[in-house]
């Protein structure tokens, strides 16, 4: 339960953090301080795709999975 409620508030961090490029580029996001793996689960959410095995046995990848797919989500529409 906690690690949902710190998800959430960090998903709502990371939206806030966001920048929206001006030249068409992708949205851009401080990630500055998180792990590796979060890094690599907020990319790989913001495109769409996923390592399974990682989703499950890495809570850093998947918080980051999820962050990232729901803020790039908001890019897109």
């Amino acid at each position: 339960m906690l690690r949902a409620a710190a998800g959430a508030l960090l998903g709502t961090l990371l939206a806030a953090c966001g920048t929206p490029g001006t030249t068409g580029k992708p949205q851009s996001f401080n990630l500055a301080g998180y792990s590796a793996q979060y890094k690599r689960g907020h990319a790989d959410g913001c495109a769409q795709r996923r390592d399974d095995r990682l989703y499950r046995d890495e809570g850093d990848y998947m918080m980051g999975w999820n962050d990232g797919r729901s803020a790039c989500a908001k890019t897109r529409r």
